[in-house]
């Protein structure tokens, strides 16, 4: 079997997709940035996180269902053109003086939906140009290269931000264009040959959903990381705007967000063999005890306590997403691999935007620390959920994808 780093297809789509999420991970801090400069409203900044994240309550489904319907190339190519005119109307708009709230709002939800149908398709990419034994590795270095993009990304993008409001966006733009040339190089076809679906709508969204929840551990899981995802966005905006009421300056803010992205990085290379060590369940509680370590900040109230706190649970990460993706991958028909990973990434995302929405609102209306005492709530009570869970007891084993590999040979 063709070592992954020698897999010509594997490394153009992560090469692409590494600057394409660089760009990405800049405006992520640029945003919240760009509205505090010029609305000075943490519950605005918030708006705008949930607007760049709602998209996959909206279209998780559908993007799954175009995956698999329609050629996988093309929508992620498309896809990428749309981001970069969205970034390039925010520097556009910024050189003339003319950028509003309304702009950025919209600008926001155009970029996250064309990430959903993106990220969607790439789904299907990476099972294409990998072989079912591989994909929990192959996951794994995913998960390495949005480390090295949270390494990275945010402090470039608070870094570009301080020289210039634009330049984030122009760096964005920039980095789209580069993964459509990735794209464009890759030789494998994204989808096995079939023939074309005639079902309606509404039966291939229906067969999604129906695969995934007649496997209880994905079922559940999926559920337990809408949660996760819920309190890990509106921890982000909070960081960010307690950050800037300390008087931290952006350039540092996204510094500090590096050191969470290292540690992610050092967990992501680690992966792959506490993958083969530790079970998916011993994981994923890990994982879920890690991710309430933040209610120390309700002792010493400081942002850096709150990046201190993130950093075991970023070490962690990486593991967790490299086993329970990689296992679902595999185990999907392709036929149905769009719509299935819409439907768990669906789940699991669908309380995401609400995060930062709900950390903005929190933070405009009570103390600091009533704030992070309301997020830790929902953080103790999804790890007490994982322990107990009769679906999480019994998850699955990795040894299964061998059966797996054999059985589609």
């Amino acid at each position: 079997m063709t070592p992954l780093r020698k897999n010509r297809d594997f490394v153009l789509l992560q090469l692409g997709q590494g600057l394409s999420t660089v760009g990405s991970a800049s405006t992520q801090i640029a945003y919240p940035l760009l509205v505090l400069a010029t609305t000075h409203s943490a519950a605005r900044a918030g708006l705008v996180g949930f607007a760049g994240l709602a998209p996959y309550a909206l279209f998780g489904l559908l993007a799954g269902v175009a995956a698999d319907r329609w050629n996988r190339k093309r929508v992620m190519v498309v896809m990428d053109l749309v981001r970069v005119l969205g970034a390039t109307s925010i520097v556009v708009a910024l050189a003339l003086g003319q950028l509003t709230f309304a702009q950025i709002v919209v600008v926001a939800l155009l970029e996250g939906s064309a990430y959903v149908f993106f990220n969607i398709a790439e789904v299907g990419a990476l099972r294409s140009v990998v072989p079912a034994p591989q994909l929990p590795a192959a996951a794994a270095a995913e998960q390495a290269r949005i480390s090295v993009v949270t390494l990275a990304g945010p402090p470039l993008g608070g870094a570009l931000f301080a020289i210039a409001r634009s330049l984030p966006f122009v760096a964005d733009a920039i980095s789209y264009v580069f993964s459509v040339g990735s794209l464009l190089l890759m030789r494998t076809p994204f989808q096995e040959t079939r023939e074309r679906e005639t079902a309606a709508l509404r039966t291939q969204i229906r067969e999604g959903i129906a695969w995934l929840w007649q496997h209880a551990y994905l079922r559940t899981s999926a559920l337990i990381f809408a949660g996760d995802n819920f309190v890990s966005q509106a921890l982000f905006l909070s960081f960010v705007v307690l950050a800037r009421r300390d008087g931290i300056t952006g350039g540092v803010i996204g510094a500090l967000i590096a050191a969470i992205g290292a540690c992610s990085l050092l967990g992501s290379l680690v992966a792959p063999r506490m993958a083969r060590l530790l079970s998916i369940r011993t994981i994923m509680l890990l994982n879920q005890w890690l991710n309430g370590l933040f209610v120390l900040y309700l002792v010493w109230p400081s942002p850096y306590v709150l990046v201190a706190c993130a950093v075991p649970g970023s070490f962690v990460v990486p593991w967790m997403n490299s086993v329970v993706i990689g296992y679902r991958t595999a185990v999907t028909p392709d036929e149905l691999v769009g719509r299935v990973s819409s439907v768990a990434r669906n789940i699991a995302l669908l309380a995401q935007p609400l995060g930062p929405l709900a950390a903005g609102l929190l933070l405009g209306s009570f103390g600091n620390r009533t704030a992070v005492l309301v997020l830790a709530l929902p953080a103790i009570a999804l790890a007490v959920w994982s322990t107990l869970s009769p679906s999480i007891r019994n998850a699955p084993s990795l040894d299964e994808l061998d059966t797996t590999d054999a059985a589609l040979a």
